[in-house]
């Protein structure tokens, strides 16, 4: 079955962030000068403005920072998911990203919940990260 939502566009800034999703690892942009974790990637530190970075793995685990129900398919391939989780996670490492959050009814979710990575393989070339609610 083909994936019917959209993919992300690769570039020189994110290869390494999807590269290492494909092998189910979390990587994220660490700032050489000031040490900033960064998620997404970006060719510039937001906080020093250096263009060093390096790539560290990050755990996959952390907290709901804020996150909203969609209960409309603004795009048809998101229509027989619906209501879903678009969500704000602070990662343990100190970096937040954008994600959703899967394995629970939505309205369950909530600030400060205990999450983990779990990988969507939608193809040969990409698996999505998502988080579902720490499994104890």
């Amino acid at each position: 079955m083909e994936y019917a939502k959209p993919l992300p566009q690769v570039n020189a800034d994110t290869r390494p962030f999807w590269q290492g999703c494909r092998q189910h690892l979390l990587k994220i942009q660490k700032c050489k000068n000031c040490g900033l974790l960064r998620c997404p990637p970006a060719f510039i530190c937001p906080e020093c403005l250096s263009s060093e970075v390096e790539w560290v793995a990050a755990k996959g685990k952390g907290r709901v920072y804020s996150f909203a129900v969609y209960h409309a398919a603004y795009q048809p391939g998101f229509q027989d998911e619906l209501p879903y989780v678009v969500a704000l996670v602070d990662l343990d490492e100190g970096a937040r990203m954008i994600t959703n959050i899967v394995g629970c009814d939505p309205g369950e979710v909530y600030c400060e919940m205990a999450v983990e990575i779990v990988w969507d393989d939608v193809n040969e070339t990409f698996s999505i990260p998502k988080f579902r609610p720490l499994q104890k």
